[in-house]
């Protein structure tokens, strides 16, 4: 009987820890879906991706680079000053 009940108690905790995998996949995937590229706010050395001028991220030269992003909620860009969603 003890290890049948040890089987179970093994069996429910593996179960539980593929669940808890599943569901972090999740969460994250609707995270990066509500996220958007905001240009023109970055600063110096921040931005998250590569600009016009080079091609690695945290490279831009000043703060608030027209062609440097980095990601925000979506819906946030509008609201910054010198934010916008679109390069320069």
């Amino acid at each position: 009987m003890k290890k049948t009940t040890n089987i179970a108690l093994a069996s429910a905790v593996t179960g539980l820890i593929a669940l808890a995998g599943t569901a972090m996949t999740a969460s994250t995937a609707v995270a990066a879906e509500a996220k958007e590229k905001c240009y023109g706010v970055a600063k110096a050395g921040k931005n998250d991706c590569a600009t016009k001028t080079s091609s690695c991220a945290g490279t831009a030269k000043t703060d608030g680079q027209k062609d440097a992003f980095i990601m925000v909620p979506k819906g946030l860009c509008d609201r910054l000053a010198g934010g916008s969603t679109s390069s320069s």
